[in-house]
């Protein structure tokens, strides 16, 4: 059994895969096992997958004759992983050369831990470092701890798991975008510690990526909202933990309205009605009982139930408000 198993989902990542792929043959940790799995690309992403594995055996190639995603690409990934600690390493991105040395004597030192964060930098499209996550100074945090945090991104989820929680949990497949947030967030909540480690993620960023689009997939975020509260409900959590998520989804809800009413007019009208359609989906199911205060009550928050089309209107009016308030203190 190797130490640890880097799960690669690759995508038309031609121009980024060579810097991926080299950072983990560098690694300083030599026990470990790399399964790429090829998504489907069109342009020679997979070529040069076979070439890197064919110099090194670590590397090992899946080849999907469908594109079906990330999280399904991960997936396949995590079905072929022997290592007793399990991480991704996004294909456009790399580690430092003792990343995974770092991050593994972080759980040998700890053996309650069962999550470790790697230290995470942010770089431009060309590769320079950009800046750092700011992290919480704690270090060491319970599973409950970790899950609350990362609601509100206090923590990021890009870390390392023991392998027995995440073939538990396995990649959530139910939106294309955002559901990969769930299985963090699971894999924390059922930690019993987790810490963190120096050893570094470089995280690529680009204009192109989906939270930077004006697009339909942005609602994406509330299929994968209704899938984590469904994952929660079946593990039996305490209504504490579905009490903090409920709140969250709500708030998300209200949130994804403002871009909804920012940018319908960037969206096709089918692409409107599908957002529209999520958004409603979304109100009919929340358990108002579970917010707060606040939630429940404050203008722009209160859900209405019962009547689409008085929320509807509380929202048109809140955000044309807020609107408003931008454009006079911008004029002030």
């Amino acid at each position: 059994m190797e130490k640890v198993t880097v799960l690669v989902a690759v995508y038309n990542a031609q121009e980024y895969l060579a810097d991926c792929l080299q950072s983990l043959l560098r690694q300083t940790l030599k026990d470990i096992q790399i399964v790429c799995v090829d998504d489907a690309s069109t342009d020679s992403s997979l070529e040069i997958l076979n070439a890197y594995a064919g110099h090194d055996a670590r590397i090992e190639v899946i080849h999907l004759p469908e594109n079906q995603g990330q999280a399904h690409a991960r997936n396949v990934a995590l079905s072929h992983a022997r290592g007793k600690y399990i991480c991704f390493l996004d294909s456009d991105d790399w580690l430092s050369d003792d990343a995974l040395e770092q991050t593994v004597s972080v759980f040998e030192s700890n053996p309650m831990t069962d999550s470790v964060l790697f230290r995470l930098v942010y770089s431009d499209a060309e590769g320079n470092s950009v800046s750092c996550y700011p992290m919480p100074a704690s270090e060491v945090f319970s599973g409950y701890e970790a899950f609350k945090a990362s609601l509100t991104w206090k923590i990021h989820g890009v870390y390392m798991v023991r392998a027995h929680i995440h073939k538990t949990f396995p990649y959530d497949e139910s939106a294309r975008s955002y559901s990969d947030d769930n299985t963090t967030r699971l894999h924390y909540l059922n930690s019993r510690e987790v810490r963190c480690s120096q050893g570094t993620y470089f995280y690529r960023q680009h204009a192109q990526s989906v939270t930077h689009q004006v697009s339909v997939k942005r609602f994406d975020y509330l299929k994968a909202n209704a899938s984590m509260k469904r994952q929660l409900v079946e593990c039996g959590s305490s209504d504490e933990v579905l009490n903090i998520y409920e709140n969250e989804r709500w708030l998300n809800c209200i949130g994804l309205y403002g871009f909804y009413f920012k940018y319908r007019h960037q969206l096709e009208p089918s692409e409107r009605a599908t957002g529209l359609s999520l958004l409603k989906e979304t109100w009919q199911n929340i358990e108002t009982e579970r917010l707060t205060w606040r939630n429940r009550y404050k203008f722009g928050y209160i859900p209405f139930r019962g009547c689409w089309l008085l929320f509807r209107m509380q929202e048109e009016i809140y955000f044309s408000l807020r609107e408003i308030k931008k454009c006079l203190k911008n004029d002030g």
